[in-house]
């Protein structure tokens, strides 16, 4: 199906007032996330907008509900409250347990011509100083909780330095009368909506600019990739605060429709919750969904259907695969898995994405199943990609993310001169479009030297930078690239890379080297990284370019003995890519640090490791 003929299936929904027949995006000055609220509340009234299924005391599951006329009134109140206490732009932090109060106190801040930060409860584990962190930098004058968690939250803002401390509000205390008395702001698409954290990989998280204008593009975005359909149903367990489950509940904002929301520990507990969900949902009509790569793999692991069940999975049309590294095995062991319950071949969508683009960047296409690519391993670390056998000893796989989403722009550059490179070529991904982050909150120097990039030169010919002006900025992701045969292939982070004897070596493909290597390592828990001479040794590692690897323990592997592990490992590294290991750890599982989203934080584990926690 062409643009034309998706864009005339949706010529009678709202979006349709901003992608013309040709299938371009224009978001009019004045569109804002919720500018769609009243219309779905008249037109939808008591019909189910947004759904919670609480799994902490019913094993079954309890469901909540707010309709779309609930959830206009609770969203005005709220942001009427916050009219009272706020002026246009002040930060508002979202520090709610996920659920429908962070729904309502997420669009209200929106509503209220405020800048929300969506973040967490203190309570998560193991990010209370990244918490601390981001509400010293984002400064809220308010923060929106809930009746239950407000004491902590309470607890946790006296030990901040802030030059003024924010006032906590409970969502769910702040009566419907007040709804009554909402004085709109003016606002406008090019306002900031919200601060995106960065998850930390490999950085100190820093707050994304996301104006109305980028979050509308993005979704539009999404929709005509994937040719879903407007009011198109959904099932997400992802938080709240991460980019790819905040931009879920922004679909049925402004296309209609509903998503039933979960608890991202519901998930991990019994994965089949997901599954179940997702076969309700798909009785009513397309449905959808997104979640990180390890995801596939848990739940074809733990995730299957009890012997008895009756499920269908023919309805479900796309489920994103994409915030980290993405494997055809785990997509092929989810599509095995839950082929006999009419899961198509297609579903599974490999995505490339970011913060800094609010967050869907290249996909597969519509009817497109996922495939991968086999390269020369020497040829790659030379930045050039060459085809091979997927019997070619020491052959590289890499999972095709598609192409760019519409109306985004994509090239692949050399960062040091600022030229495009051709197909085959490896280099850095520059992006351009309107669904792009402002910049970073209160960073000139770096929103400067990220987001307003400019290329030198083009391609003469397949330029991928067609219909961008000359003077068009761009943003520099850090992330490496390649395009062949016109698919985008990831290839890693430029700050992970690992030179060796001036030989570059992608971590991820060092990682799987190590996961398959030894049966007592933990499968997609590893941490490959470079200690040079500019850091100190530890551990009989001495100056130069060296590699560590941190693994954890697999279950059930407590007695087999460490050396044999990494007898194991260093074989494997040194066959396959043929350089040493000079230091190999065997932690606990839960050892590694991980970023809120899930993914390896290589930065973290390394300065762990050069400060001895490994030892």
């Amino acid at each position: 199906m062409g643009r034309d003929s998706l864009c005339a299936n949706i010529a009678e929904d709202l979006l349709a007032q901003y992608v013309s027949s040709d299938g371009t995006i224009s978001v009019p000055a004045d569109l804002t996330l919720t500018s769609f609220l009243e219309n779905h509340a008249a037109a939808e009234g008591q019909r189910a907008a947004y759904r919670f299924i609480d799994y902490s005391h019913d094993r079954d599951g309890s469901t909540e509900e707010l309709s779309w006329r609930s959830l206009q009134t609770a969203v005005s109140a709220v942001a009427a409250r916050l009219r009272q206490v706020t002026s246009p732009g002040d930060r508002v932090a979202v520090l709610a347990p996920q659920g429908l109060h962070y729904v309502i106190g997420f669009f209200a801040a929106l509503h209220a011509g405020t800048v929300a930060v969506p973040l967490f409860v203190p309570a998560l584990s193991g990010q209370a100083e990244r918490l601390r962190a981001v509400l010293a930098d984002s400064d809220p004058r308010v923060i929106l909780t809930t009746t239950g968690a407000a004491a902590s939250v309470r607890e946790m803002l006296r030990t901040i330095a802030l030059a003024e401390r924010p006032r906590v509000i409970a969502v769910d205390a702040v009566p419907v009368s007040l709804s009554d008395n909402l004085l709109r702001p003016v606002r406008s698409a090019d306002d900031i909506a919200y601060l995106q954290y960065t998850s930390g990989s490999t950085r100190t998280p820093v707050g994304v600019e996301i104006t109305h204008r980028a979050a509308c593009t993005n979704v539009a975005q999404m929709i005509l990739a994937g040719r879903l359909d407007m009011g198109v149903r959904s099932v997400s367990w992802l938080p709240l605060y991460h980019d790819m489950g905040l931009v879920m509940i922004m679909f049925p904002m402004l296309c209609g429709g509903q998503i039933t929301l979960m608890d991202p520990m519901a998930f991990v507990r019994r994965p089949y919750r997901w599954i179940r969900q997702l076969a309700n949902e798909a009785t009513q009509g397309r449905t959808f969904a997104a979640a990180p790569n390890f995801a596939y793999s848990l739940c074809a692991e733990r995730g299957l259907p009890p012997a008895d069940a009756e499920l269908d999975l023919s309805n479900v049309v796309g489920l994103l695969n994409g915030s980290e590294p993405v494997t055809l095995a785990a997509i092929e062991k989810f599509t095995t898995a839950f082929a006999p319950y009419g899961l198509p071949a297609t579903a599974i969508k490999p995505s490339y994405g970011m913060a800094e683009a609010t967050l869907s960047v290249a996909s597969i296409a519509a009817d497109a199943a996922a495939s991968a690519v086999h390269l020369d391993r020497s040829a790659l670390a030379r930045g050039q990609a060459i085809p091979v056998g997927p019997e070619t000893p020491g052959s590289v796989s890499l999972v095709s993310c598609g192409q760019p989403i519409p109306n985004q722009w994509l090239a692949i550059v050399d960062p040091g001169s600022g030229a495009e490179l051709p197909d085959g070529r490896v280099g850095e991904i520059w992006l351009h479009g309107n669904n792009i982050g402002r910049g970073y909150w209160g960073r000139v120097d770096e929103t400067q030297r990220v987001f307003a990039n400019k290329l030198q030169t083009r391609l003469d010919m397949s330029s991928h930078a067609d219909g961008v002006a000359d003077n068009g900025t761009w943003l520099a992701t850090g992330d490496l690239g390649v395009y062949l045969d016109g698919e985008l292939y990831i290839t890693g982070r430029s700050k992970d890379v690992i030179i060796i004897d001036g030989r570059n070596h992608y971590p991820v493909d060092v990682e799987a080297t190590v996961s398959q290597s030894a049966p007592a390592i933990r499968d997609g828990y590893v941490a490959a990284f470079a200690v040079d001479a500019t850091v100190p040794a530890r551990a009989g590692v001495t100056a130069g370019e060296h590699l560590v690897i941190v693994a954890e323990r697999a279950v059930g592997s407590s007695r087999m003995d460490s050396s044999f592990v990494a007898e194991a490992v260093r074989g494997a590294v040194a066959r396959i890519h043929h350089i040493p290991v000079s230091d190999f750890r065997l932690v606990p599982a839960g050892a590694i640090p991980r970023t809120t989203s899930g993914k390896l934080a290589r930065s973290a584990c390394r300065s762990a490791y050069l400060a001895g926690e490994f030892d």
